[in-house]
Formats: C-alpha cells, structure tokens, sequence
C-alpha cells in the first residue's frame, strides 16, 4: 500500500477481521478490531481497506514526540533526572568534624549533600556537551578539555556510595590498560 491510511481508516484484515485504525506511528497501525480488541499491524501488513481517511495522520505517536521532548530537555538544559540516595544514607546527616575541637562540628542532611552533588555532576555533563558541540573549538582542544572532564569524574567517584543505582555512578578514566 502506497497511501498511509490514517485514523479512523476501516481495514479487513485476512487473519484479524475488521477494525478501525486507533493511532498511526512511523512503523505501525494500532487497530481496534471487532472480534479482536487492540492489536497492532505493520505498515505494509497484508489488508483490504473499506474506508480510507487521508490527511489525519500523526506519522508519530505522542510516546514518540515525548520521549523526544525528555532527551531534548535532558540534553539541553539544567534539568536533573531523578537521581536515587541509596536506601542506608536515606534521612542521615554528614557530619563534619574540624581538628581544632575548640570549634563547631557541621551536620548537613545527606539528602541535601547528595542533591549538591547530583547537581554537580549534571552541570558537569551540560558542560561536557557544550564542549563537544562546540563550533570555535578545533579537536584537540576538545580532546583536552574531554580529558579534565573525566578526571573531574574520578575524583568525584568517592560519592559513589550515595548513589542506589550504580548505572548513575561517576566513573572517571580506568587505570586498567
């Protein structure tokens, strides 16, 4: 089939029976059969339309068109995803004790120093884009830049036991060549 059907479009499928179009993505249609319920068939699945609606088509799905939406703003802005505390840190303080004992200790939420930190290494990796997106920097300078930006990484790894997840850890360059 040369023309994409679009919503509302009845088809007789051989196998399925007949339905209605529900949603159109780039790859598929969802179809609402009567015998069947909700299914989803190929573009190029094997059919006979009944009636066929043009210029109603949306080519993407809204999961589509918000998954998009996420990565642009995950990658273009200063917006953090949701970073998990590990469980045992969850409501406990950071205490900071000073040599001199003659001065007050700092006791500080480890929700609010692991959401600094959190923060850190996002505003870390907006810089790490900005850099390679560049269009005044040649490659080398870039490659220079990328090299303190992973340091920067490995020096940060010793807060990696705040982290639930270890897939969000911070990994700097391996020493394993």
């Amino acid at each position: 089939m040369n023309t994409l059907l679009g919503i509302g479009s009845r088809i007789d499928h051989h196998k399925l029976g007949k339905g209605v179009i529900t949603n159109v993505t780039s790859e598929l249609y969802w179809v609402t059969f009567i015998d069947g319920g909700l299914e989803t068939i190929t573009l190029d699945d094997h059919f006979d339309v009944i009636e066929a609606i043009e210029d109603e088509v949306d080519t993407v799905s809204f999961y589509e068109i918000e998954k998009s939406l996420r990565d642009l703003l995950k990658r273009y802005s200063d917006i953090s995803e949701v970073v998990p505390l590990a469980d045992k840190w969850r409501g406990g303080t950071l205490t900071m004790n000073p040599k001199d004992s003659s001065l007050a200790s700092k006791e500080i939420p480890i929700d609010s120093f692991f959401h600094k930190i959190v923060m850190v290494r996002d505003r870390i990796r907006v810089m790490e884009q900005k850099i390679n997106a560049s269009k005044t920097l040649d490659d080398q300078d870039k490659i220079d830049l990328q090299q303190y930006i992973t340091r920067i990484y490995g020096s940060l790894t010793t807060f990696n036991v705040l982290f639930k997840n270890s897939s969000q850890n911070f990994k700097g360059a391996s020493s394993k060549k």
